[in-house]
């Protein structure tokens, strides 16, 4: 596995280290209010070492094999995180997440990330299946699966207790299968 995976000539994916407490605190500091809206974890990353605590537990779940997690590098800055939450090995499923800075909304850069990691997901960890959740009214995330042509599998009611308040997320999903068949597919292999 590589530790740097290149997206396109301005972006690109690398494995979070701990070097990175202090910009990944400062980048989630500056976007609070605008992450809060949809990412239940900001009260609890108040400081840079609560960064380097999430950093530490990434490293350890890379180390175990249960996925990575990765800094999105978008025009040499870090602009936000494109990863997998810890893999379910049993039944060979990974899922994956992200986040993105306001300024850096609109690109298509998290498209363009899930893009790789889809393919990680199948090729170098051998997935048999690839879920992306994203909050049901959220419609710029819900995008994302949307244009990779994940299957829109239904709402999971109730999935996510967003500081006091329980939304509900809509499930997308990919099998080997269907990756197989659109990776050879044109529109799968072209810019998204």
């Amino acid at each position: 596995m590589k530790h740097h995976l290149k997206v396109d000539e301005k972006i690109s994916l690398r494995l979070l280290d701990p070097g990175d407490k202090d910009v990944l605190f400062e980048l989630v500091d500056d976007n609070r209010d605008y992450l809060k809206e949809w990412l239940p974890w900001l009260d609890h990353n108040t400081t840079s070492n609560d960064s380097l605590e999430f950093i530490k537990s990434t490293i350890q779940q890379f180390d175990d094999n249960l996925g990575p997690q990765f800094v999105i590098i978008s025009d040499g800055e870090v602009s936000g995180m494109a990863g997998f939450h810890p893999f379910d090995l049993a039944n060979k499923c990974a899922e994956i997440g992200y986040w993105l800075s306001e300024n850096k909304q609109g690109q298509g850069i998290v498209t363009k990330c899930c893009k790789v990691l889809i393919s990680q997901a199948f090729k170098t960890y051998s997935m048999q299946r690839l879920q992306i959740p994203a909050a049901e009214n959220n419609l710029k995330s819900r995008s994302v699966p949307e244009r990779l042509g994940l299957k829109f599998e239904g709402i999971l009611r109730n999935r996510q207790n967003l500081y006091g308040k329980l939304i509900n997320h809509a499930m997308y999903s990919m099998t080997k299968d269907e990756y197989l068949g659109w990776h050879h597919n044109k529109s799968f292999k072209s810019e998204v």
